[in-house]
């Protein structure tokens, strides 16, 4: 039993010892010198050098002033990454249909001047219910109302969603997109760090 027991209980240690504490430390190591700001959770600064954000997570608004991001389908409690998941609800169901039907009633509220068709983004949650984007016509879609609340004319508006407007990942992967965090920083005048 001795002879079975010793080698198993060094080759317990030894892997636990590698891959519990060294492998992780060699990831970190390279992650931290190759990418620092991702391993960072892709922070976003304040003005005053404290985050408000990450790149990755959206956020909360119901300010009018600001532009408004995609539903979160995290619960109770917006954009929490802790609750990350879909809505799992299919397109026949019909709680998903009600889910939509009352948000675009808020936001025909919350404008009602536009006659435009809502885009399907501000009414839908992404897969994860934590997308920090939405597409340029959904930007574009709430130019009249943020234009009014903060007495701004919408081609300076046009022109913000136009200059942080990403486009298709190595030119071909994905849609143009806008990341309302950093759309919202730019809109308060917060510079980006």
């Amino acid at each position: 039993m001795k002879t079975i027991l010793r080698p198993a209980l060094v080759l317990f240690i030894a892997l636990s010892v590698i891959t519990g504490f060294l492998y992780p430390l060699a990831v970190t190591g390279v992650a931290q010198a190759a990418f620092p700001g991702q391993a960072n959770g892709s922070l976003v600064l304040g003005a005053d050098g404290k985050p408000v954000g990450s790149e990755l997570i959206g956020q909360p608004y119901a300010d009018p002033k600001n532009f408004w991001g995609r539903p979160s389908a995290t619960g109770d409690k917006p954009y929490n990454g802790l609750a990350s998941g879909g809505s799992n609800l299919g397109p026949l169901n019909p709680a998903l249909h009600d889910a939509v039907r009352d948000r675009i009633q808020a936001l025909r509220e919350a404008d009602p001047q536009a006659q435009t068709p809502v885009p399907i983004d501000l009414v839908t949650a992404s897969g994860s219910g934590l997308d920090p984007h939405i597409s340029p016509a959904a930007a574009r879609y709430q130019v009249a109302r943020v234009a009014r609340a903060r007495n701004m004319p919408p081609e300076a508006l046009e022109a913000l969603i136009a200059a942080h407007t990403e486009g298709a990942w190595l030119g071909f992967l994905g849609e143009p997109r806008v990341n309302v965090l950093d759309l919202n920083l730019a809109l308060n005048g917060a510079p980006l760090l």
